[in-house]
């Protein structure tokens, strides 16, 4: 069966399985150059281009299904390519979990799902799920929390406790809720909203929390749910925008060195509460289910304090955190759950790569010949290389193939490299090291590998400062001989300096998504003061 799944709410991706076997997955942002695009039409173009023959296609956003975008876009589907369309809206957190699990390689696990907006309806939205999934990807929710569009309107009352009684006879052995305006995900947006941020820039929270202060502060949450009471919801450029009342008419357009406590020490507390009550469901669930095996996903997801916060004092548990947690990986979990319920077997997908999009042809591209050892003496030299590879990471975490590295021994690294990429001064950056050296530089929890950057952990060695937080910590990614040219240059910067640790950032300027093809790449390359523009797989380099 050849199954299209696409993804059509921000982060838009398409996802293409033929046959049981993964033949394309990409992000609508990457061809169209704009971050977060909604759209699909240069995704869906390829498959086009290509001929694909499409038996089933599969839709998923978080839009009501009723609304006149989802009968439009399943009448164009229909036309193109005269096959059989269904709509997934009701399961986008099941969509999340069916991703997380099959990537964990687990036979059962629990799966954590925190999103700022799951699959709504005109009264209420999915924000927290926990499923249990088995070996023969049988999922059964255990745990549903739903927020309220509105409160105290008695049409909206009766439907709201229709829906949840309608999900509880779904689903008997379910724990739901339905108490508060909002989840776990929006609660920390308050704070991207205090410092003039968008919704989707909850990341620049994570990184200004650590300047914060732990200051006596009121509890956000009530019996596990956020208080609606302290919260006031309004719109700017026309999104939905959620602010804790104390803060109206405090709210910034840029955090300034000269004065940031005040949003530091409030952006500490939502990253201190917020991922207190993460840990606190999922332990419930855990001892409830004695289900030690946990995946975690959804955008909350891609907080890495949080995952440190949580194998730091879950050590008992075995934690998988889905490096494409965001909606990007909404099309691949719904065409995984799809396969399984039309063919009956589980596609195949490379579980442990994360290395998608097109494989472009270089032949155009000119420059020096350069070794490994090469580029490792640059970075010593305090150069700034840029990294084109291969095909693209399909997430938001560089992980080699569209990097851009520095030294993170020189101290001044987080200074020189957000100037460079034009991104605030108070967000940290991530490192590689490898996989052998992983304990010799960082506080690991029991962890053999993090290869995905999906956690930030204690960094414990002073010879990378370049890329140490003011708390100490750094968001880690292990290198192995998975990724050859990055493990080779990696044991080359080794010899030289006797450190494996490099910086190693994402190859796109501020407000950009990653760069997908060489043309890309040499634009940034050429925009930028990046030094070196790398391509291992032709074996040259750009160099200034």
């Amino acid at each position: 069966m050849n199954i299209l799944s696409l993804i059509t709410s921000h982060d838009a991706s398409i996802a293409y399985i033929s046959d049981g076997k993964l033949k394309y997955f990409a992000k609508e942002e990457r061809l169209s150059g704009y971050k977060h695009d909604k759209g699909f039409t240069k995704c869906l173009d390829y498959i086009i281009k290509n001929e694909f023959k499409v038996d089933l296609a599969v839709l998923n956003s978080t839009t009501a299904p009723d609304t006149f975008h989802r009968e439009h876009l399943e009448f164009m589907i229909r036309k193109q390519f005269d096959c059989e369309v269904v709509h997934l809206e009701y399961d986008h957190h099941l969509s999340h979990a069916h991703l997380a699990f099959y990537n964990s390689g687990y036979d059962d696990a629990l799966v954590f799902v925190a999103d700022r907006n799951g699959s709504k309806n005109e009264y209420c939205t999915e924000v927290e799920s926990i499923f249990k999934i088995d070996k023969n990807y049988n999922a059964k929710s255990v745990y549903k929390n739903f927020t309220i569009t509105q409160i105290g309107k008695v049409d909206f009352d009766k439907e709201i406790i229709d829906h949840v009684k309608k999900y509880k006879i779904k689903n008997p052995t379910c724990d739901v809720r339905c108490d508060s305006t909002l989840g776990i995900t929006q609660v920390y947006e308050t704070a991207t909203t205090l410092i003039g941020e968008g919704v989707l820039n909850n990341g620049k929270v994570m990184g200004l929390a650590s300047y914060g202060k732990d200051t006596d502060f009121k509890n956000l949450f009530h019996n596990g749910i956020a208080d609606s009471h302290l919260f006031m919801r309004y719109m700017i450029d026309g999104q939905d925008r959620v602010l804790l009342k104390d803060h109206y008419g405090k709210e910034i357009k840029k955090v300034k060195e000269t004065s940031y406590q005040f949003y530091a020490d409030y952006s500490f507390q939502v990253q201190k509460q917020t991922q207190e009550e993460v840990l606190r469901i999922i332990k419930h669930y855990v001892e409830k289910t004695n289900i030690k095996k946990v995946c975690v996903t959804g955008g909350y997801g891609l907080n890495v304090v949080t995952n440190q916060y949580l194998i730091k004092n879950l050590p008992e548990i075995d934690f998988y955190f889905e490096p494409i947690s965001d909606d990007t990986g909404i099309s691949l979990g719904a065409a995984i759950y799809a396969h399984k319920n039309e063919v009956g077997t589980v596609p195949q997908i490379p579980r442990h790569t994360f290395f998608h999009h097109i494989n472009y042809d270089l032949k155009d591209v000119k420059g020096k010949r350069v070794s490994e050892y090469d580029i490792a003496r640059f970075i010593a030299d305090q150069k700034i290389v840029a990294v084109f590879n291969g095909q693209a990471e399909v997430g938001p975490r560089s992980l080699g193939n569209r990097s851009i590295l520095f030294d993170a021994r020189n101290i001044k690294a987080k200074d020189i490299v957000n100037r460079i990429k034009r991104r605030e001064w108070y967000r940290p950056f991530a490192c590689s090291v490898l996989k052998e050296d992983f304990d010799k530089y960082f506080e690991t929890y029991g962890l053999s590998e993090a290869p995905n950057m999906t956690v930030s952990l204690p960094v414990k060695n002073k010879m990378v400062p370049g890329v140490t937080h003011i708390d100490g910590s750094c968001r880690v990614q292990t290198v192995d001989q998975s990724i050859p040219h990055f493990f080779n240059l990696l044991k080359e910067f080794r010899k030289l300096t006797d450190v494996s640790v490099v910086l190693n950032t994402s190859f796109n300027l501020a407000g950009d998504p990653l760069v997908e093809n060489p043309e890309d790449a040499v634009k940034v390359f050429n925009q930028s003061e990046i030094d070196i523009l790398w391509f291992p797989g032709k074996k040259i380099a750009i160099i200034k």
